[in-house]
């Protein structure tokens, strides 16, 4: 299995500047990021009605484990132009009000109050009469937290709850997963305690800009993979109004799955009390109804990086 981070392993893919060698393919693509890779389609398909390339090729049973590790060594893979009416896809049915924010509007991980997160998330925008005009900023977890700690008004700073924490980047930079996970749910609740809606969402605007996040616009057929347990490269992301939320505006609906955990190989079974699990996390927000799977008899393994 390859291992991202040692230097020596033989990687399933091969990257240049705008191709990808994957899957015995080669795929147009571009880095908007340093975490990002954005497949656009397969070179010499260019112009060509969205075919299933993610279900046919990318994730086929010889091809998934290797999409999966470069996931895991990028951060966030998008890829576009694809259709797929896939079943275990389920509806993201979190709606925000003017008044307060949803729990989606703020970076999290999926699955971020569980001991066991899904390996990585899948949020698609399907092929459907209109456009998704909400963002959804995605970057990396400890630059999510460092710009949490730059944009914060000194006035939250001094805050009782954060008033005695150690908030300077190299201390920033020493924390583990745990720590990081620590100071940023410290830092959430006082901005959800202090700001009303428009103030946290304008803050967290702020904090998008200062990590350098990924928002692009979703286009019809994309997928985003954002790895979500990741030794290497962990990344969070949120709903993110990019102006003012005023309501009533008509918006193109995403997607989601754990596609490590629900898309399963022959012979795997879902496992359904880790899916429960994850689901009532989500609560009413966010919903979480049961995708259609097909099960076998043996057990399901899950990798968590």
């Amino acid at each position: 299995m390859f291992d991202p981070a040692d230097p020596n392993a033989s990687q399933p893919f091969e990257l240049s500047t705008s191709v990808l060698n994957f899957a015995n393919a080669q795929w147009r693509v571009r880095r908007p990021r340093p975490f990002v890779l954005v497949i656009e389609g397969e070179v010499g398909h260019e112009g060509a009605e969205p075919s299933d390339y993610l279900h046919h090729t990318l994730l086929s049973p010889e091809w998934r484990e290797a999409f999966y590790e470069l996931v895991d060594a990028t951060g966030l893979v998008v890829c576009l132009n694809s259709h797929t009416d896939h079943p275990s896809y389920r509806d993201v049915r979190g709606r925000s009000s003017k008044g307060r924010l949803s729990q989606g509007e703020y970076y999290h991980h999926d699955g971020c109050t569980g001991p066991v997160k899904p390996r990585l998330v899948e949020i698609r925008c399907p092929i459907q009469p209109q456009t998704r005009g909400v963002a959804t900023a995605v970057a990396p977890h400890r630059d999510v937290v460092k710009a949490m700690v730059q944009v914060l008004p000194a006035e939250l700073a001094s805050a009782t709850a954060l008033a005695g924490q150690d908030m300077s980047p190299t201390t920033i930079h020493q924390m583990d997963d745990e720590s990081l996970e620590r100071l940023q749910g410290q830092i959430t609740r006082t901005v959800r305690k202090k700001l009303d809606a428009e103030g946290a969402r304008s803050y967290f605007r702020q904090v998008d800009a200062a990590a350098n996040a990924y928002f692009e616009p979703w286009a019809l057929g994309e997928s985003r993979f954002i790895a979500n347990a990741n030794s290497r490269l962990t990344m969070q992301h949120r709903r993110a109004y990019q102006a003012p939320h005023t309501g009533g505006v008509a918006n193109g609906h995403l997607v989601k799955r754990w596609t490590h955990e629900e898309l399963l190989l022959p012979g795997q079974v879902v496992d359904h009390a880790l899916i429960a699990a994850l689901c009532s996390e989500e609560g009413d927000e966010d919903g979480c109804a049961q995708p259609s799977i097909s099960v076998t008899n043996q057990s399901h393994h899950h990798l968590v990086g």
